[in-house]
């Protein structure tokens, strides 16, 4: 009796049906659209980083994360009972127009938007200032 590739690993027969089941029309660049916005390493990073400070200073308690179809959201609370104080918002449909990243208050104005989530999170980050 001989073994067969398949009988010897049946993970590439997996593999084969897990591939066929993501991907059922064949299209390879249907497979590669992600189904939600999120946020990169470097992205969440920063946004992580300046929160941690803000933090420390008391002014911020808590935050959430939304990983939407459109946009990639992140809420920063004062408390956790409350509306989100800034929204700190990633909406690749944009990224060609005004920006993708965009930093919206609690009412709803956009504080700043644009190209570099540096240069937008510069609208709530305020560092230390010699007076």
């Amino acid at each position: 009796m001989s073994l067969t590739s398949e009988d010897a690993d049946p993970s590439a027969s997996h593999a084969a049906a897990r591939g066929a089941v993501a991907n059922p029309v064949g299209n390879p660049a249907a497979a590669a659209v992600p189904n939600r916005v999120t946020f990169n390493r470097f992205e969440l990073n920063r946004i992580l980083n300046l929160y941690g400070r803000m933090v420390a200073d008391g002014e911020w308690r808590d935050y959430a994360i939304d990983f939407l179809k459109d946009r990639a959201v992140f809420s920063v609370f004062r408390r956790s009972s409350e509306v989100p104080i800034y929204r700190i918002e990633k909406d690749p449909r944009l990224r060609n127009k005004q920006g993708m990243y965009s930093v919206i208050s609690a009412t709803g104005l956009i504080l700043r938007r644009g190209p570099d989530l540096d240069r937008v999170l510069l609208a709530i980050d305020r560092k230390l200032a010699l007076v």
